[in-house]
């Protein structure tokens, strides 16, 4: 790898060739991920896309009269400490908000780029260019707000963000919800059921670690497998499987851990704080989240979590 210091002036041009090349690919590239669900953003980004395809031709065509046709393959990865995005563009699907900030993200370092390489040029038309370029990338975020507005009118965005929300919901929330639910409420009978029947910590600890993992394991998959996405637009489904699975696990740990104490009964009232503190943040999410009024959803949670807790009790009891 070359120091970009150490890049001559037709190294840097064909650099930055390269680099509008593939700015321009990540921008259509966003247009294409977006375009199914969130089409007024696509078209902003086809737009930013044709700007950048106008920044190759004006550095093709200083970089033809100064050297020539013949451009060296110099690309971003060949050069050291120089400008590195990870591959956003090829996940699917894109996050609106994500793109936005990474698409702000690329014109200020490609700005910086511009500066930094006027800066070492020695040649008048060259460093004229660059600047120029420099200064127009600049300009970029307030074209994105300009063409947002042209393309992309409060009623478009509002229901574009809606639209995201949802998604979000979709992917995100409800497997972690139902993970987190059956994580919490399904392993409250055997751990209380082992507690009580053995009042040994450590025993318990283990059955909770058991259970919580094994829910984890299983809901995990019963979630990758119960929808392929195609249809229903829920997304991939090892990401849900994984986010399903994950937080079973961390409700069932969450009121695993105080058997980590040796005593029995402060470790036991410990697991009950945590138990209350689980249903309620499951109650928050369903009401943030699911549009569930907060009192109905604390109930039914509270009424499912003490049940089960009450069953596993009476089981260790008896």
């Amino acid at each position: 790898m070359k120091r970009f210091a150490d890049l001559s002036e037709q190294e840097v041009l064909a650099l930055a060739i390269t680099n509008e090349e593939e700015d321009s690919r990540i921008y259509r590239g966003f247009a294409d991920g977006l375009r199914p669900q969130y089409p007024q953003s696509a078209a902003l980004f086809d737009a930013m896309a044709d700007e950048e395809v106008t920044h190759r031709t004006a550095l093709f065509d200083l970089y033809r009269r100064k050297f020539g046709d013949f451009i060296p393959l110099i690309r971003r990865q060949d050069v050291k400490g120089f400008v590195r995005h990870k591959p956003l563009w090829l996940v699917r699907p894109l996050g609106l908000d994500e793109v936005r900030q990474y698409a702000e993200t690329m014109e200020y370092e490609t700005a910086r780029f511009y500066r930094r390489a006027a800066e070492q040029s020695r040649d008048a038309s060259v460093r004229e260019l660059l600047l120029r370029l420099a200064e127009a990338e600049d300009k970029h975020e307030a074209m994105a707000e300009r063409l947002q507005g042209e393309l992309l009118p409060a009623d478009a965005r509002a229901e574009e963000d809606a639209t995201a929300r949802r998604m979000f919901v979709l992917q995100y929330v409800q497997p972690g919800l139902a993970g987190l639910m059956d994580g919490s409420v399904s392993t409250l009978a055997p751990l209380f059921a082992a507690a009580f029947a053995t009042h040994d910590t450590w025993a318990t600890f283990l059955v909770g670690m058991a259970a919580s993992i094994g829910a984890g394991i299983s809901m995990g998959f019963a979630e990758a497998l119960s929808d392929d996405g195609s249809l229903t637009g829920r997304g991939s489904p090892w990401l849900r499987g994984g986010v399903c699975g994950l937080m079973t696990t961390i409700g069932g740990i969450g009121h695993t851990l105080p058997y980590l104490i040796p005593s029995f009964w402060v470790a036991t009232v410990v697991a009950f704080v945590v138990v209350a503190a689980e249903l309620a943040a499951i109650a928050w999410i369903r009401w943030r989240y699911m549009d569930t009024p907060f009192l109905s959803a604390t109930f039914q949670v509270v009424l499912g979590g003490v049940l089960v807790f009450l069953a596993g009790i009476l089981i260790g009891s008896a």
